[in-house]
């Protein structure tokens, strides 16, 4: 792996010059002419967490998407500092293309504390190296997508069920599993590590809705877009690391499919909770 991921370059954004609690980031390539809404979601992460004692670890974000982003404007992040309590911080983020608002979030900061615990166990799956690289699949595609779908996104994915990029499913299980890890190292802050866990939690967690109906990513005419993303923090882990993500989708009605998710490192420690609701219509 080379020596800094290309995805730290994007996450981590930096204050504006001319205004306070308002940071800025860069954007990824992507090969859809709107923003990967995993990207921002990372982003308001981090510029959320800049805002806040750096003790204080992010637990949760609850976010909006409310427009599609152009790739080709960055993003502005306005922070509002909502509460600082004893144990814990709340801060809205509207981030912005022009003055337009494309995603409003909520994040949740708390001080380590001990209490109550348990964690629902990791499913038995084969290890990451027994899987093939998503990498290999797409690299033997002859499309500008099939990059950008891949090593473009610098999270290596390795699913434990047949990949939905260009064939569905013919099982239709509403479940999959999937390992995935930063292609490249990340430094040791926390908070980047909680941003590049939700920066990948979005790019397959609608899967297990195509995958129940028979569909594929490159189905004609299918179009998919993440409406509201909820993630949970419940333990460290490091993104550069292989990660276990168990997803699955309990229902799909009115375009619309539901999915909800865990995280586990390679201990097969709970680490965090995803669900998404996002628009699916098909011809």
């Amino acid at each position: 792996m080379s020596e800094t991921s290309p995805l730290l370059e994007v996450l981590d954004v930096t204050p504006a010059a001319d205004a306070v609690d308002v940071f800025t980031g860069p954007n990824l390539p992507h090969w859809r002419p709107r923003l990967f809404g995993g990207q921002v979601l990372g982003q308001v992460a981090v510029a959320a967490g800049r805002t806040v004692a750096p003790e204080r670890q992010l637990h949760s974000l609850h976010a909006y998407f409310l427009r599609p982003g152009d790739p080709g404007v960055p993003v502005a992040f306005a922070v509002e500092r909502l509460r600082d309590g004893r144990s814990f911080s709340a801060r809205r983020v509207q981030a912005t293309q022009g003055g337009v608002p494309i995603l409003s979030g909520i994040a949740s900061f708390q001080l380590p504390a001990d209490g109550l615990d348990h964690a629902e166990p990791a499913p038995e799956v084969p290890e990451p190296e027994e899987l093939p690289s998503d990498y290999a699949l797409l690299d033997a595609v002859e499309h500008p997508m099939a990059h950008q779908l891949g090593r473009g996104r610098h999270v290596e994915l390795r699913h434990v069920e047949p990949a939905v990029y260009l064939r569905p499913d013919p099982r239709r299980t509403a479940r999959q599993a999937v390992w995935f890890r930063v292609d490249a190292p990340l430094p040791g802050d926390d908070l980047v590590h909680r941003a590049a866990l939700a920066y990948a939690s979005d790019l397959t967690v609608l899967e297990p809705v195509l995958r129940r109906h028979g569909l594929a990513w490159s189905t004609p005419g299918a179009s998919v877009a993440s409406l509201d993303h909820a993630m949970w923090w419940h333990r460290p882990a490091r993104a550069d690391e292989w990660v276990l993500y168990v997803l699955e989708s309990p229902s799909a009605s009115g375009a619309r499919g539901l999915s909800t998710a865990r995280m586990y490192d390679r201990q097969r420690r709970l680490v965090a909770g995803v669900a998404q609701e996002g628009m699916l219509r098909v011809p």
